[in-house]
């Protein structure tokens, strides 16, 4: 589902800040102490990273999304000493931290999907809502949503749309794309929801959701390359947080969630599965135990608040001594697809 991960609040002087989903249950799971560093990967409107701050904690704040780092000025002008801002991808987290002298830190926090800023603002480009150019680049650059949908071949089409956006009627979909774009290329997002609002149609059980929602999601996830980012900002975190760091996620839609899932599963496991026909078998060590064991989600008064977190689940560890080991992003739960500007695979 198209989520957004921030909420906007009117605060004392009219001022509009920005509070993230489950900040109360992400604050539990860091537990975030004076002295501490923590990694916000997906830095995003500083929700986040500003409780951490006030916690006491140094906190770097990375995001790909240049409008995120200019947006994050107030902020490091209160905590200068606190906050220090790289503008890159939450992949390379680890890469980050030691380039500003860290060699191992006490805790990362993902918040994965889009977030409500970009949402809410027609050039980006991400919503169907808000008509505006067919963009949905998290870095403002490279190839667009636009460029996906007027140059892919239709089964190429039909997979992203499949795979992606979970989305049963991905090749009627792809098909009304491609006789669409014969006549005129898609340039806004409300000609690209107009055509597959037409093919999928309203759900009476769901007048809630718009039929373009699937389609839209599966352009940004692929665009962007979320499913791979969020796979190997796993294997960042373990590789950077330190013996008792703590690892706390939250996801928005079951593709991401299934990634994290599956990773906190195979890196807390201690011993093998199987059955007394089988012989035991060899498990790496354990690098992680569960912090939040399974999954915990938004109460029913932050969904009355702030519909958006309707979706959100959290998910958390705590990093063992063991060492980091390699990640097959794939065994991890990111589909298998073609190249385009590098994200396949």
């Amino acid at each position: 589902m198209m989520t957004g991960r921030d909420v906007k609040k009117e605060v004392a002087g009219g001022l509009t800040r920005h509070i993230p989903v489950l900040l109360e249950r992400v604050m539990q799971a860091m537990n975030p102490q004076e002295g501490e560093v923590i990694i916000d990967g997906t830095f995003g409107a500083g929700g986040y990273s500003r409780a951490f701050l006030e916690a006491g904690a140094t906190v770097i704040g990375v995001d790909r999304d240049p409008d995120a780092i200019a947006g994050a000025a107030d902020l490091v002008a209160a905590y200068p000493d606190r906050l220090l801002m790289v503008h890159g991808q939450f992949v390379d987290i680890d890469s980050h931290a030691r380039e500003l002298g860290f060699d191992a830190v006490d805790g990362v926090v993902m918040d994965l999907g889009v977030s409500s800023m970009q949402l809410d603002q027609a050039e980006r480009g991400f919503s169907f809502r808000n008509d505006g150019p067919l963009d949905m680049r998290m870095e403002q650059d490279g190839p667009s949503a636009a460029d996906v949908v007027n140059t892919l071949q239709q089964k190429d089409l039909t997979r992203i749309i499949g795979l992606l956006g979970e989305e049963k009627k991905a090749s009627s979909v792809a098909h009304a794309i491609c006789r669409a774009r014969d006549e005129k290329p898609f340039e806004r997002t409300s000609e690209l929801a107009h055509v597959v609002e037409k093919v999928v149609g309203r759900n009476p059980k769901k007048p809630g959701i718009h039929p373009a929602t699937r389609t839209f999601q599966a352009l940004r996830i692929y665009v962007n390359g979320e499913l791979h980012q969020a796979a190997g900002a796993l294997a960042a975190a373990e590789r950077i947080l330190k013996p008792g760091g703590r690892l706390v996620v939250v996801t928005f839609h079951s593709l991401e969630d299934r990634i994290v899932k599956r990773f906190l599963a195979d890196r807390c496991k201690t011993r093998a599965g199987g059955s007394r026909h089988l012989p035991e078998q060899d498990v790496p060590p354990a690098t992680f135990e569960f912090v939040v064991k399974g999954n915990q989600d938004a109460s029913e008064a932050e969904v009355a608040a702030n519909p958006r977190a309707r979706s959100a689940r959290l998910r958390a560890g705590r990093r063992l001594a063991a060492p980091a080991r390699e990640l097959d992003i794939h065994e991890a739960g990111v589909p298998r697809l073609f190249e385009f500007r590098g994200l396949g695979g």
